[in-house]
Formats: structure tokens, C-alpha cells, sequence
């Protein structure tokens, strides 16, 4: 899946211009947490989220050194505070370093650019202009609708073994494991060994997601740390 299946295409906007004051609505009334800064050509110039509008004069909030570090801290980074938390437009607050995505941009890259760099959304952009977004929430939303189908679909036994068979092959914890698979009316029976507790937690999730799968039964024994050298 990439950022075009799941993606927000009705995004609000605001300009550059735009008082704090109605940012702050806008994420009250939309119940989002961050609002793409756009030029009026809609290309992204920045991102404002509520993390940008903690640290406030009007609340008390704004940020206080010690004297120590207020020594050590140059003027300009005083001065950048001081805009941060009294600026009273989008382009004095906004964070103008926007990470952003493709629409063509697959879901583990946008996964691994949330945790990467501790965000909770991206903007997404075509030729430069913003066409969409992508939030934590989309992505919930598509693992949602993406288990449903997955549950829906029905297997047979031949299946589910061939299913539980070629994932074995792929996953790197697997090996050595030798499990045999029993199917019957949508039960999968496992029976075998296995090097450890992990291993034993991952081969009952790998058989609990395998499309058709109602119930799973785990006959399956975690071997003595002295038989793993053997």
C-alpha cells in the first residue's frame, strides 16, 4: 500500500498569515493535530502542530532557562524563543523544515519516517503541491480495514498450510524451526520444537493471522537452552 490508498485529500490549510489564534480552532474543530502552512500556489512553506503552540506567553507556558543555560545560549537563540512564543502569525510559529511524502511514497517508509523522526503526520505532495495527508490515523485506519478483509477471506486447510509454509520461509526467527501444520475446519493445530519463548510467541501469531484461521492450538515445546548447542 503507498500514501494515495490511505491519505487525507481534504486538507485544511492555512497561510503563513494566518492569526494563531484560528490555528488553534482549526485543530480544535477539526480534531487534528497539525496544520500544513501553504503559499498560494499550495506549495507546503511549513507545518504548524500543537507541540508549536505549547509553549506560550498567553498561558505562562513559554520557555525558561536556568541562568546558567540562559548565559550559555546565544542571543539568536533567545530571540527565536521569544518569536516562538509570542508571534502571532502561522509564519512566526510554523515549523518551516517539513518532512513530506509521495503519493506513491509505501506505507513502511511513512512508518519508518514517523518513528524516525517522532512525528505524527506528513504532508503529501505531487510535483511540489499539497495533495493530501498522512497521519498515525490513517494508518490505524487502513491496519483496521486491512485486517478486516484479510479475516474475511475464507481458506481452505490446503491453503492456510501453504500460507503458514512460504511466511515460515521468509522470517528470519524461523530458523531451525520444523513444525508440522494441521488444519480441520478452520483450527490450526502446530506441533514441534522450538528454541525459545519468542519464537514460540511469533509461530502462534504468524498461524492467528493466516487468512481463514478461526482458532489456533499450540503443541508446541520451547527446548532446554542445553539441547540448542546440540
Amino acid at each position: 500500500m503507498k500514501a494515495a490508498h490511505i491519505m487525507t485529500r481534504k486538507v485544511k490549510t492555512a497561510t503563513p498569515d494566518t492569526p494563531v489564534s484560528d490555528l488553534a480552532k482549526i485543530m480544535i474543530e477539526r480534531q487534528v493535530s497539525g496544520v500544513p502552512i501553504v503559499d498560494g500556489g499550495r506549495r507546503v512553506v511549513g507545518i504548524v502542530t500543537e507541540g508549536d503552540l505549547m509553549r506560550r506567553a498567553e498561558l505562562g507556558t513559554e520557555r525558561r532557562r536556568s541562568w546558567w543555560l540562559e548565559i550559555l545560549t546565544d542571543s539568536a537563540g533567545r530571540a527565536a524563543d521569544f518569536v516562538k512564543s509570542r508571534g502571532m502569525r502561522a509564519a512566526d510559529v510554523m515549523t518551516r523544515s517539513v518532512i513530506s511524502v509521495t503519493p506513491r511514497t509505501e506505507l513502511r517508509e511513512i512508518a519508518d519516517t514517523f518513528e524516525k523522526w517522532k512525528i505524527k503526520r506528513v504532508p503529501v505532495v505531487r510535483s511540489g503541491k499539497l495533495v493530501g495527508i498522512v497521519s498515525r490515523h490513517d494508518l490505524l485506519r487502513a491496519l483496521r480495514g486491512a485486517t478486516a478483509k484479510k479475516a474475511a477471506k475464507p481458506r481452505g486447510a490446503a491453503a492456510i498450510r501453504e500460507y503458514l509454509r512460504r511466511e515460515l520461509d521468509k522470517e528470519s526467527w524461523a530458523g531451525p524451526i520444523t513444525v508440522n501444520v494441521v488444519v480441520e475446519n478452520g483450527t490450526v493445530e502446530l506441533y514441534g520444537a522450538v528454541r525459545s519463548e519468542a519464537q514460540r510467541e511469533a509461530l502462534r501469531v504468524l498461524a492467528e493471522s493466516a487468512p481463514g484461521a478461526r482458532a489456533v492450538k499450540m503443541n508446541v515445546t520451547v527446548l532446554p537452552a542445553v539441547m540448542h548447542a546440540l
